[in-house]
C-alpha cells in the first residue's frame, strides 16, 4: 500500500513539473511575441512621428516605393522626396490616408487586432506647394501640355507638366474618339479634341474683406490685392481647428474674420481635391455661324468646349443644367456655380495666378478664345471708339482688335497670362451661374420674373403672383442660394468665396456714355439678385469693356437670351 501511495505522488508530481514547465514556455513566447509587436509598433510611432494615437496596439506599416518602371522595393523610413503620390491600404477594418502637409499618414479605426498598413509611394509628377492636391485624373481625361501656339501633347504623368508656382496650370481634355490612345508627347490632333478643362486645385485663402455692404457709397481701388491662397486639404467647419467655419447660408458669417484664412467652399460642397473647370465658355458642337450655336435645347452630345468655336448662348438655365449634368456623369459633370467661379477668381488674383484685370473676350460672333488687343477704358460704347473697341471674324481669324487665344495679345485673357489658363472669363458672352435667390419663405428658390421670363426650372415666380411648373431643381449641391432681397445693392447676402460682396464697396459711375453700378475690383459690373432678376451672370459681354471682367456679375431671369452662355465643371 505504502508503493501504492509513493507511485501515485510520484505521478502527480511529474504532471506538475511537466505543466510547469509547458506554463513556463507559453508564457515566455507570449512576452517575446508581445515584445516583437510593441518593438514595431514602436518603429512605426517613430517612423511616422507620432501621427498616429501612442496607445496599445499592434501596428505593423511597411512602406514600398514604386520607380518609373512599375517595380517595387521595400523602405525602412519615408522617402523624403515628395513628388510621389501615396496610397494607403490597411487590414481589419483601419484605413489610412496621407496628409501631403505634413508628409505623414493619418490611421484611422484602429484596434486591439494586431493591424497591417501598407504605404505605397508611386513617382507621380507632384507640385509640393499643392500639399496633395494636385490633379485627379479619371479614366477618359487625358493629362496635356499645351504649347504656346496651340499644340496638344499627351503629358508624362511622371515629368513635370504643371507648376502652379510659375502660373503654369495643369490641363486636360476630353477625347472625341476615346478608342485612340496616345503616347506620352505625341501630338492630339485637334479634331479629335472634344473638350478641355483646367484643374483647379482645392485651397483655403485669407479672408480681407467680409463684404457686409448694404447700399453704394464709393469706390475703394486699393482693395485690389493679391489674394492668399494656400492649397491643401483642409476644411475649416471644423470649429476645433480654431479657424474660421465657412457660411453655409448667403449673409452668415459663421465666427470668420478679417485675417482668417478659409476653405474655399466651392471645393467642400463635393468633398473634392479640386475642380476641372471648363477652359473656355461651352460651344455648341458643329454650329458654323453664330447664329447656329443659339439653341434653347438638352442635348448634352452637342457639348464641346474648345477655342475657336462659337459660344452656345440662348439658352435656359434649366437646359444649360441638364446639358451639363449629363455631360459626363461619370467625372460628377454639372453647370458652374457662382461659388466655383468665385475660386477661379480668387486663384487667378493670387501668386499662383496673373494677379491683374483679365483682357476681355471682345469677337462679337461670340467665338471663344478672344483677346481684346487694348485694355478699354470705359463700357458699353459705340463699336469705333477708341476706349472699347470691339469686332467680329470668322472662326480661327485674328481681327484688327481681337486676337486669338494662341498669341501674345491672347494669352492676355486668360487667368495665368499664359496658354495654359482659363479662358473667356471676361467678356465674350455673359455666362448664367447656378446661383439663384430664394423666394419670400427663404427656402424655395425662384424659377424667375413670370411665365414668359423664367429658368425653366419649377418654382415660384419672384417678382409676380404664381409659379412656373418645368424641371425639378437638382440635388441642392450642384447650386447656391441667396436670401431674398428687393433691392440690387444689398451685396451682404453674398456667399463668401462668391467674388460678389467681397468686392466692395460699391457705387454708381459714369464709364464712358454709361452709368453702372460697379465694385470697386477693376469697376466690375456689381448687380445683386433681388425681386424679379434672381439668377447671376458672369463675365460680361463682349461689348462690356471696363465693366467686364472675373470679378463682375449682373442679374436677369433666367430665360433664354442671345448674349448668355454658361460653363461646364467637371
Amino acid at each position: 500500500m505504502q508503493l501504492e501511495k509513493f507511485k501515485i505522488e510520484n505521478k502527480k508530481k511529474k504532471a506538475i513539473i511537466i505543466g510547469s514547465i509547458v506554463l513556463v514556455f507559453l508564457i515566455t513566447i507570449l512576452v517575446l511575441y508581445r515584445s516583437f509587436a510593441l518593438f514595431e509598433e514602436n518603429q512605426a510611432f517613430d517612423v511616422i512621428k507620432g501621427s498616429v494615437p501612442n496607445q496599445n496596439y499592434d501596428l505593423m506599416i511597411s512602406f514600398q516605393i514604386e520607380d518609373e518602371n512599375g517595380n517595387r522595393r521595400i523602405s525602412e523610413t519615408i522617402p523624403d522626396d515628395r513628388n510621389y503620390e501615396v496610397n494607403i491600404e490597411c487590414n481589419n477594418g483601419a484605413s489610412g490616408e496621407w496628409i501631403y502637409e505634413e508628409w505623414s499618414p493619418k490611421i484611422n479605426n484602429l484596434t486591439s487586432t494586431r493591424t497591417k498598413c501598407t504605404m505605397l509611394f508611386t513617382k507621380r509628377y507632384k507640385e509640393s506647394i499643392l500639399n496633395g492636391m494636385d490633379p485627379v485624373l479619371k479614366e477618359g481625361l487625358i493629362p496635356v501640355v499645351i504649347e504656346n501656339d496651340g499644340t496638344v501633347k499627351k503629358a508624362d504623368e511622371k515629368e513635370e507638366w504643371y507648376h502652379y508656382s510659375n502660373q503654369k496650370w495643369a490641363n486636360a481634355v476630353v477625347l472625341e474618339d476615346e478608342s485612340i490612345s496616345y503616347q506620352n508627347g505625341e501630338v492630339i490632333p485637334e479634331s479629335n479634341i472634344e473638350s478641355y478643362f483646367v484643374w483647379i486645385p482645392k485651397y483655403r485663402y485669407k479672408l480681407w474683406d467680409l463684404g457686409n455692404y448694404e447700399g453704394l457709397t464709393s469706390i475703394n481701388s486699393n482693395k485690389v490685392h493679391d489674394i492668399e491662397v494656400i492649397f491643401g486639404e483642409y476644411d475649416t467647419v471644423d470649429e476645433k481647428s480654431g479657424e474660421c467655419k465657412t457660411p453655409g447660408v448667403s449673409g452668415e458669417t459663421g465666427n470668420c474674420s478679417v485675417g482668417d484664412y478659409m476653405t474655399h467652399p466651392a471645393f467642400q460642397a463635393f468633398g473634392t481635391k479640386g475642380l476641372w473647370v471648363g477652359k473656355f465658355e461651352t460651344g455648341y458642337k458643329g454650329a458654323t455661324s453664330t447664329k447656329e450655336a443659339e439653341q434653347n435645347i438638352n442635348n448634352p452630345e452637342q457639348v464641346e468646349i474648345k477655342p475657336n468655336v462659337y459660344s452656345w448662348r440662348n439658352i435656359q438655365v434649366a437646359n444649360a443644367h441638364l446639358n451639363s449634368y449629363n455631360y459626363k456623369r461619370e467625372y460628377d459633370s454639372h453647370m458652374m456655380k457662382n461659388t466655383e467661379w468665385g475660386a477661379v477668381a480668387y486663384l487667378q488674383h493670387s501668386v499662383y495666378g496673373s494677379k491683374n484685370s483679365v483682357r476681355m473676350n471682345n469677337n462679337s460672333n461670340y467665338i471663344t478664345g478672344y483677346s481684346s488687343v487694348n485694355e478699354p477704358t470705359c463700357g458699353y460704347t459705340e463699336q469705333n471708339e477708341a476706349c472699347n473697341r470691339y469686332e467680329g471674324t470668322s472662326l480661327n481669324v485674328d481681327g484688327t482688335y481681337t486676337k486669338r487665344y494662341n498669341s501674345e495679345v491672347g494669352y492676355l485673357a486668360s487667368t495665368t497670362g499664359n496658354i495654359s489658363g482659363v479662358y473667356d472669363m471676361s467678356g465674350g458672352s455673359w455666362e448664367y451661374m447656378m446661383g439663384v435667390m430664394l423666394s419670400t419663405d427663404n427656402t424655395t428658390p425662384c424659377s424667375g420674373q413670370d411665365a414668359s421670363n423664367n429658368s425653366g426650372f419649377t418654382g415660384p415666380f419672384c417678382g409676380t403672383t404664381g409659379s412656373f411648373s418645368g424641371i425639378s431643381f437638382p440635388e441642392k449641391k450642384y447650386y447656391d442660394t441667396y436670401a431674398y432681397g428687393t433691392n440690387d445693392d444689398t451685396h451682404n447676402r453674398r456667399i463668401l468665396g462668391d467674388a460678389t460682396g467681397e468686392m466692395g464697396p460699391f457705387a454708381y459711375v459714369t464709364l464712358g456714355s454709361k452709368s453702372r453700378q460697379v465694385g470697386s475690383w477693376y469697376y466690375g459690373e456689381s448687380w445683386f439678385v433681388k425681386n424679379g432678376l434672381s439668377w447671376f451672370i458672369r463675365s460680361g459681354v463682349y461689348s462690356s469693356g471696363i465693366l467686364a471682367g472675373t470679378f463682375a456679375f449682373d442679374i436677369i431671369f433666367g430665360y433664354a437670351s442671345s448674349n448668355i452662355g454658361y460653363r461646364i465643371v467637371l
